[in-house]
């Protein structure tokens, strides 16, 4: 097969490794594909450019979710398709789609699976394929990047939460579609494509990646008590239904907070800022999953 593509995050691990991979692609004629590794995945657009230039129509990308939400960011829009190798901590974009923490079963699907039509959201001019915040997640993701996720893996997560929840809410406006829709206090904001986070919990409850949409959500829980209640009402049944959430959909956000806080896109944490502005970008990009059953 002509045009196919690898870009791999070196310091992620799956089964017997990238050798792994190199082998599974050559059992199945793939002798000699673009192969590019990166040691982060900051440096995976620019690779993922070069493989588009050079004729890639199937790239492969080995890493998490936030290596696969720097290759969206250049992949949406062209005619190449994505095929997700997924050898990061959380994979909840594979995961969500059905493509299992397996080399040889990955590859099949990359090469023979369904392409599927996939929506992705923007903010603040980067896309992101399954969720993007500000607040207390994109502090959380932060503290947890680098050594402590590397030997903890999720854990990680719930421990740098935890060391969080007793920041000070910050002061937003939320403007959805251009109306104003929330004005208050906050201590997270949420975007989502996608619902299901890690342990199976949905942060909304009927998010669909094809729907044209973006899922929104606001709360102003602090402290434990009160993040306790909310994360319980979201494990047993809608995190609507907590008294501390707001969800609504929206095609386009824009959000003007009291001072600068930091946000997240797919787990990849960024700069502080005092201003969000979302949209939903339909149709979007191609993505190899599994065949309907």
């Amino acid at each position: 097969m002509k045009g196919v593509a690898v870009v791999a995050h070196a310091g992620k691990t799956l089964g017997g490794g990238l050798e792994e991979l190199r082998r599974e692609l050559k059992r199945v004629g793939i002798v000699d594909p673009y192969w590019s590794e990166v040691p982060k995945s900051k440096y995976a657009p620019e690779r993922v450019e070069r493989a588009l230039r050079e004729g890639a129509e199937l790239v492969f990308v080995w890493g998490g979710d936030g290596m696969v939400q720097r290759c969206v960011d250049v992949l949406a829009g062209s005619d190449a398709k994505l095929a997700i190798v997924p050898a990061g901590t959380a994979n909840i974009f594979a995961s969500n789609l059905g493509i299992p923490q397996n080399i040889a079963e990955a590859v099949e699907i990359g090469l023979h699976g369904e392409a599927r039509t996939l929506d992705v959201g923007t903010l603040n001019g980067e896309r992101f394929a399954v969720m993007a915040g500000a607040g207390l997640d994109a502090r959380m993701i932060q503290a947890a990047d680098g050594n402590l996720k590397d030997r903890f893996g999720r854990l990680a997560y719930i421990w740098t939460a935890s060391k969080n929840l007793r920041t000070e809410p910050f002061e937003a406006k939320i403007e959805v579609n251009d109306e104003l829709w929330y004005e208050g206090p906050a201590t997270c904001i949420l975007l989502g494509n996608l619902g299901s986070l890690f342990g199976g919990i949905d942060a909304f409850d009927d998010a669909s990646p094809d729907d044209g949409l973006l899922e929104v959500g606001v709360t102003n829980a602090e402290g434990l008590g009160q993040w306790a209640r909310t994360v319980a009402r979201t494990a047993v049944g809608s995190s609507a239904q907590s008294p501390f959430v707001r969800v609504t959909k929206a095609k386009k956000l824009t959000a003007s907070l009291d001072r600068k806080v930091p946000y997240e896109l797919d787990g990849g944490d960024r700069k502080k800022v005092k201003k969000l502005k979302a949209r939903v970008e339909p149709g979007a990009i191609a993505v190899a999953v599994p065949e309907s059953s």
